[in-house]
């Protein structure tokens, strides 16, 4: 995103169960006092910024999907979207998944603060 060490990256994989598990891991090394919460905010950010561009860089399938679009919202630039009765394809159509309900959110490439 940005050339420089203090780029903002989205915070948004810290949800998910690597970023979850990180934050739990962080959190307990501040409260045994062997971390300062400085030091874990870094890593966070280092985390938001590798994940993205490992993510970006790194993961070359694409799918296509179907469903029922049930709610969106567009906020702050960012785009959330409520989708049932989903069924997703891999690239080739071999592997197909379903799921009853999906939330994807969508956010610009460059923040907002970027422009």
């Amino acid at each position: 995103m940005a050339a420089n060490g203090n780029a903002n990256y989205y915070d948004l994989y810290r949800h998910g169960s690597l970023g979850s598990t990180l934050t739990d891991a962080l959190d307990d090394l501040i409260g045994a006092e062997r971390m300062d919460p400085q030091l874990a905010m870094k890593v966070l950010m280092q985390f938001d910024r590798v994940i993205t561009e490992a993510l970006n860089e790194k993961v070359k399938a694409r799918l296509t999907f179907k469903g029922s679009l049930d709610t969106y919202r567009f906020c702050d630039e960012v785009w959330t979207f409520l989708i049932k009765n989903v069924t997703f394809k891999m690239d080739g159509g071999q592997s197909v998944v379903t799921a009853d309900k999906v939330k994807i959110v969508s956010c610009s490439a460059k923040r907002s603060d970027e422009k």
